[in-house]
């Protein structure tokens, strides 16, 4: 019957990807997620190498209105770093670094079809 104590938590994350090898070869690099193949247009990724559950889902760049995913907002312990790893990836920024209440924050895009958000104190 499942585990009563998620109940109602979010459990897992599916992102669209316009290259799943690409996409794969994007997180591995920048954020050390490993992934496990479910046929060519699906990958996971587990909690234990992502901090939740997910995955990514092959759709077509074409394809009107095309599948857009939620922001989701990473954590560094160095934004610099991460940022740099990001675009040395072919990831590129598309919200410079910026200042909020408690840290920074800059959000990019990783060139097939997702922008998320990395932050720090």
């Amino acid at each position: 019957m499942g585990h009563p104590t998620h109940h109602h938590h979010i459990n897992y994350i599916e992102f669209s990807s316009t290259d799943i090898e690409a996409t794969k070869k994007f997180y591995s690099s920048v954020f050390n997620w490993s992934f496990i193949d479910y046929g060519p247009d699906y990958a996971s990724f587990t909690a234990t190498s992502a901090g939740v559950d997910g995955g990514f889902y092959r759709v077509d760049p074409h394809e009107a209105p095309p599948k857009t995913a939620p922001l989701i907002v990473l954590y560094s312990a160095d934004l610099a770093a991460t940022q740099k790893a990001i675009v040395a990836a072919g990831g590129s920024i598309v919200v410079p670094t910026f200042e909020f209440p408690g840290g920074r924050r800059f959000h990019f895009s990783d060139g097939r079809g997702n922008v998320l958000a990395v932050w720090s104190e």
